[in-house]
């Protein structure tokens, strides 16, 4: 790995500035080799990590959750990566190809899709040998790469050829990207049944909100209905609980952001992370309950303990407008799912209810730490992990998949 290391290094010292068009892609053609045997290393050593349950001795659940905490993965990057490696163990031709370099892990995730758990429990159903298959993916892979998909696609079909059971539930899909200014941007797909009852409530909201001279586009109309939709499911308190509370809109800002008249920008954060304007702000707070937090001059909150057990609310937002997300390192549960938990025992170790023997939590590496794991907080504010050994947890750089 040294030499690895030692390799990228020089690479990456080399001044491409001078550097010629033919001479540029001279060099770019072995990198791209090398990024593909990368590929392979990486993909048979997550599948090697998935068998064993290697995630397990940082306190992870999954390989998944290690990738995304550690290799810093999008959930989809992640999940791929693992369902390709285990994909790959009952397709030998394609993984001799990606091995030797003339698939690449982009096709190697398109041909995939034929041996997911489900799309082998249906073959195994009907007698048929995917390894049979196996042979025409990898050379349409290498001979006909535009073809792939197609060619997966037509064995899809023949091994379902009346299609999908009609589950409404099984094909719908809500994804939510969120931006660097804290707008979010989705996409979403229902059954005819879900999409009519969504339509329904957007559009008796729509239509009772038409006023005169409404310049608005029928996109803009529907998004602000669906704004509405869920403003009104939040003001009627009948949402499920979060954490003890019913969900609600959060904002923090500082006293003197929400008393100036500017507009200053990035001066509030939303539960969610999105930042807002001063101004934004004092328009969210103008129907709200305003809750009042101390803060030290490095924007931390001060003690507000008391000696009680149950953790109350103030001293949990407190906790969490510190720590934010799950503070074991590796996760990113978001506040609410998480656990506030006592450093020092309430019961036998006379631990407080306080801001400084708190820690953000989520439920399962809340029970790691009181089954071995640790998590500590030194003076820098940085929160540290051990494992049951003492040795810490250390996230290491990133990986670009």
């Amino acid at each position: 790995m040294g030499e690895l290391q030692s390799a990228l290094d020089s690479l990456a010292a080399d001044d491409l500035t001078p550097v010629f068009g033919p001479q540029l892609l001279e060099r770019l053609a072995p990198l791209l080799r090398a990024h593909n045997a990368l590929m392979v290393e990486i993909t048979r050593t997550v599948r090697e990590c998935d068998k064993t349950g290697a995630a397990e001795h940082d306190g992870l659940k999954t390989m998944q959750s290690w990738l995304r905490g550690h290799g810093r993965l999008s959930t989809r990057a992640a999940s791929r990566l693992v369902a390709d490696g285990r994909a790959l163990e009952h397709l030998p031709a394609v993984t001799a190809g990606f091995t030797a370099g003339a698939i690449t892990a982009e096709q190697v995730g398109v041909a995939a899709q034929v041996a997911t758990p489900e799309r082998l429990a249906q073959a195994a159903a009907q007698g048929v040998d995917v390894r049979g298959f196996d042979e025409a993916l990898a050379e349409a892979a290498v001979n006909a790469p535009a073809r792939l998909p197609e060619v997966v696609e037509m064995y899809l079909a023949a091994l379902d050829p009346d299609g999908p059971e009609p589950d409404p539930t099984e094909g719908r899909r809500l994804t939510i990207a969120k931006h660097a200014d804290g707008s979010v941007s989705g996409r979403f797909d229902l059954d005819a049944v879900g999409g009519e009852k969504v339509q329904a409530a957007l559009e008796s909201i729509v239509q009772a909100a038409r006023p005169k001279g409404d310049t608005r586009t029928r996109a803009q109309q529907n998004a602000d209905a669906l704004v509405q939709l869920c403003d009104n499911q939040l003001a009627g308190g009948h949402l499920p609980f979060l954490r003890s509370e019913k969900p609600h809109l959060v904002v923090t800002i500082g006293i003197e952001d929400l008393l100036d008249p500017s507009t200053a920008p990035h001066a509030a954060e939303t539960g969610f992370g999105a930042t807002l304007s001063a101004a934004q702000a004092r328009w969210a707070a103008c129907d709200a309950r305003v809750s009042r937090m101390v803060l030290d001059a490095d924007g931390l909150p001060l003690d507000v303990g008391r000696a009680k057990r149950l953790v109350p609310a103030h001293i949990r937002r407190a906790v969490e407008r510190r720590d934010r997300l799950c503070v074991f390192a590796g996760c990113s549960a978001p506040t609410h799912w998480c656990d506030v938990h006592h450093q020092l025992e309430w019961l036998r170790d006379h631990g407080d209810t306080s801001l400084e023997n708190s820690a953000l939590l989520c439920e399962r590496h809340h029970t790691k730490v009181h089954h071995g794991f640790r998590v500590e907080r030194p003076p820098d504010g940085r929160w540290r992990t051990y494992r049951p050994d003492d040795t810490e947890i250390v996230i290491g750089p990133a990986l670009r998949v």
